[in-house]
């Protein structure tokens, strides 16, 4: 009987979590699977079931896959070099004697805006001050088209996400590298190792929980960044720098304002994420338990 009015007790408490999250998430992921086999536009209160053309659809559509590939390029680039620089700066960071929490505020700044305003701050650096450093100081390496070249505008991009994501992950890291005990450390140090070798064999497998967090969330948020890329570029020069959640984007919004088929896209990317999420999680894991 105790039990039960326990347990009744903490059901109450997470009902309300409970039903928000029935509400807000899994009846649009369940409607939207529906709606995926419809020809709603998303406004008239009728539509016609067409069940799988949507999906056939976005098997033969080319744009769709090329903002699928360029969405997998951006997160190979973005998940290796966010976590690199994030890990690094939170190793230095860790090993200063003053001013730790001065740069941790530093680089943790960027997450307190939005990065729709703080890819419209890159915006202007990479039309205006670019162009002027280059022009008036004689920084001519500058003088690139960096949102008008798609080549240039891939780096924008990464510098801009880069810019706002790596802060986040060093403080992860920095509790983590926290959290190794100092006697491992000192013992390597006595064995005689070098800095290098401590961080690789004494600290690194002692922080791979971390680092299977970092990865993870740079992963998933990769696949859905949105926000850099419609502030900064809008998906141009053209489509060279669209995104999968941007093709999307403009399919239910925009243009024709095909709202089921832009949700048989969205249902295509879950399912793509999910996929690789799985593997990833799996890997980490097994690299953990080896460690």
């Amino acid at each position: 009987m105790k039990n039960f009015k326990a347990n009744a007790s903490l059901m109450l408490f997470v009902t309300p979590a409970l039903i928000v999250y029935f509400i807000f998430k899994l009846m649009p992921a369940v409607s939207g699977l529906y709606y995926a086999m419809t020809d709603w536009n998303g406004i008239n209160k009728t539509f016609v079931f067409v069940g799988l053309s949507n999906f056939i659809e976005v098997l033969k559509d080319s744009y769709f896959w090329d903002s699928v590939l360029f969405t997998f390029k951006y997160v190979i680039v973005m998940v290796f070099v966010t976590n690199v620089i994030a890990l690094l700066l939170a190793v230095v960071i860790e090993n200063l004697h003053r001013a730790k929490g001065l740069f941790r505020t530093l680089f943790y700044m960027p997450n307190m805006i939005s990065m729709i305003i703080g890819g419209y701050m890159w915006m202007f650096i990479f039309t205006k001050v670019m162009y002027y450093l280059a022009d008036n100081w004689g920084w001519t390496f500058l003088d690139k088209s960096w949102i008008g070249d798609p080549k240039y505008a891939f780096i924008a991009i990464i510098v801009v996400a880069t810019w706002g994501a790596v802060g986040y992950l060093m403080i992860i890291y920095m509790a983590a590298l926290q959290g190794v005990p100092a006697a491992l450390k000192e013992a390597a140090l006595l064995d005689g190792a070098n800095p290098w070798q401590q961080f690789w064999h004494v600290i690194f497998p002692m922080i791979r929980h971390a680092v299977t967090i970092c990865v993870f969330w740079t992963l998933n948020s990769g696949f859905q960044v949105f926000d850099v890329i419609y502030s900064l570029t809008g998906g141009g020069p053209g489509r060279a720098t669209q995104s999968t959640a941007m093709n999307i984007f403009e399919e239910a919004f925009r243009g024709n304002v095909r709202y089921g088929y832009a949700t048989a896209k969205s249902t295509v990317l879950f399912a793509i994420v999910l996929v690789i999420t799985i593997i990833q999680i799996r890997a980490m894991q097994k690299k953990e338990q080896e460690a």
